[in-house]
Parts: C-alpha cells; structure tokens; sequence
C-alpha cells in the first residue's frame, strides 16, 4: 500500500515569459513610463524602473500566484538615483516647469546636450512670472527627471548634469 500525502495539490502557476519582458522593458525605454503591468491567463507581469524592491510573487484576486518583475536594464540604461548625484538641478521653487520657451518649440536641452554654466535649462512659471533656471555648472545632460508642463514643487529633481 502506498501511503498518500494529506496535502492538496498546488495549483501550476503560468510559466514567465521572458521575451514579453524584454519587449515590455523596451516599451519602457521608448516611451518614457517608468511602470507597465499587463494581466494574461491569471497571470500578472509588472515591469518597473527605479524601484527598490526585487521581483516579489504576488496573489492576484482569482487566487493565483503572479510574478511581478523588476527588469534591470544595461548600465548605460538604467536611472540614476536623482538625490544621490552630485549633479543633480533641484527646483528653486513651486510652479510648472517648461522645457522649451513656447509651446510647441524645441526643448532647450535635451538628454545628451552639452551645457555651460549659467545657460538656460528649463523655464518654471511661478505666479505668472516665467523664471529661467540656469545651469549650475557646465557638462552634459544626462537626465531630465521632468516632463513639459508639469508642476513642480521646491527642491523636486528636475535634471541631472555630469
């Protein structure tokens, strides 16, 4: 006779795709989204940059396990922590940051640009004043933590310089 085992069957969790993950990640890149999560066959798979918690096993509300990645990217891809960079341009005040001098027209640096001390990086509306934000030093930008026309509070990253 053999002898059975009280214990219910575990239920077979969905196996991780791994290249819905790389195309996920790549999503990430090109549009800009820091989070992208998509739901198939009770399965759940979250893919985020700048987190810092590892990859968790989450239940989802049907009662299955779904795994929830964190990708990490190439060194050359992956965000900086803004508050720990010596290059880091803090917002001097509260009001709505604007990467160009007009709606529509060319942002006055882009990722990759090189800047000097004292050219203009962003405007921020502040009651109704259009204040310039200079560069604190010269180098190259090499990322901008703001979109256009988002308001910002005093001290919020706004870009980093190296």
């Amino acid at each position: 006779m053999s002898r059975k085992s009280g214990n219910p069957p575990m239920p077979k969790t969905p196996a991780i795709d791994h290249g819905m993950i790389r195309d996920l990640a790549k999503l990430l890149d090109e549009t800009g989204l820091t989070e992208i999560e998509i739901q198939r066959d009770g399965a759940s798979v979250r893919v985020a940059r700048n987190l810092n918690t590892p990859g968790l096993r989450t239940r989802t509300p049907e009662g299955s396990v779904a795994a929830t990645a964190t990708v990490v990217a190439t060194p050359a891809a992956v965000p900086i922590e803004p508050s720990m960079h010596p290059g880091l341009v803090a917002s001097p005040m509260v009001g709505t940051a604007y990467r160009g001098s007009a709606p529509g027209a060319r942002p006055f640096v882009d990722i990759g640009s090189q800047v000097k001390t004292g050219d203009t990086l962003i405007i921020i509306e502040a009651m109704k004043t259009m204040n310039q934000i200079p560069a604190p030093r010269g180098g190259t930008v090499i990322q901008i933590l703001v979109e256009d026309g988002q308001p910002v509070e005093y001290g919020e990253p706004l870009m980093i310089i190296e």
